[in-house]
């Protein structure tokens, strides 16, 4: 599974607007933000970058005033990891990730209505909604109500659960396939809408949308043990580790 989740990062990441092709890496770039969780860049599956290479990365970060850093399965470009560290990167996380197959019986979940944004303004109230549920580690942005609807466009989709004044309660993202699976992603609820099922709802929803699509695998990483349980009770296992790596 390291394998089809490092390819599948390498194919998302080549759908940003800028992409960067160096040394066994590719780096992907969006103009509107410097959010480091946009851009970062991921090694190909099996690359075994030198030295020259690194280096060569890390000024294509630097000349866009960015912080150089990276997001991959470690066992799926064994190499790499260490090729970083002698180039000065340190371990900024490791995230556990879940995977979901399509023989899973998910069990039933409320019967909440999860919605497909059409209009700009489901776009900004999810945007919202998002940046509120993670403790406005991003803010909300007419760039970033841009980036999901540009992701639903592109073959990804979102999800959202309506709050009762016509805004958003809670939503999800996930990336279009490739390399036969999808990343879900953005699965937030707004603190006062929490405990009501939503992240249960929308992670259910799009999980069916991807496998419907074609996919044969959904998987994502979960940001507690509380979250961990919603997702291990559609069905979602262990199957792998994420490691996020920066220089200063």
């Amino acid at each position: 599974m390291d394998t089809d989740v490092q390819s599948f990062a390498v194919i998302n990441l080549r759908r940003r607007p800028e992409t960067a092709e160096i040394g066994g890496f590719v780096a992907g770039f969006d103009p509107a933000t410097t959010s480091p969780y946009v851009n970062y860049a991921t090694p190909v599956p099996g690359a075994r970058p030198d030295g020259r290479d690194v280096a060569a990365l890390i000024e294509a970060f630097r000349e866009r005033g960015l912080r150089p850093r990276l997001e991959f399965a470690p066992d799926g470009a064994p190499a790499v990891e260490a090729a970083l560290r002698r180039a000065g990167f340190t371990t900024e996380a490791v995230h556990e990730y879940l995977v979901c197959t399509p023989s899973v019986s998910m069990p039933p979940i409320p019967a909440l209505p999860v919605e497909t944004p059409g209009s700009d303004g489901d776009f900004t109230a999810i945007d919202a909604a998002l940046c509120e549920a993670f403790a406005d580690e991003f803010s909300p942005s007419p760039e970033g109500a841009a980036r999901l609807r540009r992701l639903q466009d592109n073959g990804g989709a979102v999800r959202f659960v309506r709050a009762p004044d016509g805004g958003c309660a809670g939503a999800a993202t996930c990336s279009a396939p490739a390399a036969g699976t999808a990343e879900l992603a953005g699965v937030g609820t707004r603190p006062a809408f929490r405990g009501r099922g939503i992240a249960a709802s929308v992670t259910a929803v799009l999980t069916e949308t991807m496998f419907d699509r074609g996919a044969r695998s959904v998987w994502l990483e979960y940001s507690g043990e509380g979250s961990r349980r919603v997702y291990e009770r559609l069905g979602y296992r262990p199957r792998g580790t994420r490691l996020y790596m920066s220089l200063g």
